[in-house]
């Protein structure tokens, strides 16, 4: 008999395997994003301190449908903005245990044209 382990629980095996190798610090933090069908989040996170630097999601921005490419472009946009005026240049992008592909590379690819690097 197969045992298939849920979707999640290899999205979290993954993300823990990432972790291990990148960290954010005060002067490159750690650009984390969690994905569900619902919305998307994103949270740019000082893992020396743990504390959160900014954030934005598609409950924040008020997106009635936040479950899509064009939701989490709105949201890298945002999050990026919000970078320029907490003074944060370049982050380490960490894409949570998903493929890098549909919305989080959407939402990747609106931070770098508002001007976040990494």
């Amino acid at each position: 008999m197969i045992k298939k382990e849920a979707r999640n629980v290899a999205r979290k095996r993954r993300h823990a395997r990432v972790r291990e190798k990148i960290s954010g610090t005060t002067l490159c933090p750690r650009l984390n994003v969690f994905r569900s069908n619902k919305g998307i989040y994103v949270q740019v996170i000082d893992d020396t301190t743990g504390k959160t630097l900014v954030s934005s999601s598609t409950v924040e921005l008020k997106i009635k449908n936040g479950g899509n490419i064009e939701a989490a472009k709105l949201v890298g946009a945002d999050v990026a903005k919000k970078c320029k005026k907490a003074k944060i240049e370049t982050v380490v992008f960490d894409r949570g245990g998903y493929l890098y592909h549909g919305r989080v590379e959407a939402l990747a690819e609106a931070a770098r044209e508002n001007g976040l690097k990494f």
